[in-house]
């Protein structure tokens, strides 16, 4: 059979289907990857006349689905948005989060102090050149997402050069902004004769819960200046304000960290401690009181050993009869 030639027209419809196709694909592509969404809610703080804000978004990682941050802030931080509007008996509402990086961009309902809504994310246009103007890349929508959320100042970079730390990546930004390294938090360490150098070892002090209060109160109690990774380990392990105040309470003083961190890692609490002097075990030496958590001495084990007759028995033999299978 003999193939008929394309017509003009033919040829034509071809190539507008085709350019619709192209352009489906293009609109579908430019969905895909819109500017970032997600809800908020905002409702009053315990922190003073602050607010906490809770921001649900869908997170581009594998495997995370939906992502939450939350954060407290000031009031006069969420422009756009009046006290009246907040504490009123229901209102629409339209306002903004504005941040270095970015702009929340939020609507919804107020009613008696609590709000919720949507919000879309917009990007900075300035904020990209300000971190090139510093030596950056110009970062991903979603590293300028993060850091909006996670409220990253171009003062905090500005600050760590000036502190003489070694100059982060951008990654390293982002991964600082996520776990809590602000600008506050860097210089009231400064304020405390801590400058880490390390950005790393900056984020995995705020990870470990290593604190300007928490500095300022072990300097207090006699612990001094202490190295960066003891900071970490010691309140890693518990060994907290609370925790030293309530052995000293109980009469025991002038422990070392050595000392402190071995009597929490064995289970040595300020409540054993009172419910030994109870049963008129008092002021035990510390080593001795690991021994007896190690061995399983603990106080049922020692009633339980009065009621088979071993009233009188010492601490070494309460560990002995522990160790010969007298705890079944």
């Amino acid at each position: 059979m003999k193939e008929k030639p394309i017509s003009i027209f033919t040829l034509l419809g071809m190539i507008a289907v085709l350019s619709w196709l192209v352009g489906s694909f293009a609109t579908c592509k430019t969905s895909a990857q819109e500017t970032y969404s997600g809800q908020w809610i905002i409702e009053p703080s315990r922190v003073g006349d602050r607010y906490q804000v809770t921001v649900t978004h869908r997170s581009n990682r594998v495997g995370r689905g939906q992502s939450m941050s939350g954060f407290t802030i000031e009031p006069e931080r969420l422009q756009g948005l009046s006290q009246s509007q907040i504490m009123s008996a229901g209102a629409h509402v339209q306002f903004q989060l504005v941040r270095d990086a970015g702009t929340l961009n939020c609507e919804g309902w107020f009613k008696d102090g609590k709000g919720s809504g949507h919000f879309v994310f917009a990007a900075s246009p300035t904020f990209a050149a300000e971190l090139q103007r510093r030596g950056y890349s110009a970062p991903t929508e979603a590293q300028q997402f993060s850091l909006t959320l996670n409220d990253f100042s171009l003062a905090l970079v500005d600050e760590l050069k000036a502190q003489g730390y070694e100059k982060p990546t951008l990654d390293q930004l982002v991964r600082m902004a996520e776990h809590g390294v602000s600008l506050d938090y860097v210089r009231e360490l400064k304020a405390q004769g801590y400058s880490v150098q390390s950005v790393d070892l900056l984020t995995r002090m705020v990870d470990h819960g290593v604190n300007p209060k928490v500095i300022i109160e072990l300097n207090a109690l006699g612990f001094k200046q202490l190295p960066v990774e003891t900071l970490i380990r010691t309140v890693d392990h518990g060994v907290t304000p609370r925790f030293i105040n309530e052995l000293g309470a109980a009469g025991y003083t002038g422990l070392s960290l050595e000392q402190l961190t071995r009597a929490v890692d064995h289970g040595v609490s300020p409540r054993f401690i009172t419910e030994l002097k109870e049963i008129g075990y008092d002021k035990l030496p510390i080593e001795q009181l690991v021994r007896m958590q190690d061995h399983g001495v603990t106080v049922k084990f020692i009633q339980k050993m009065r009621s088979r007759g071993f009233n009188d028995a010492s601490i070494d033999e309460l560990i002995k009869l522990a160790d010969h299978g007298m705890n079944n």
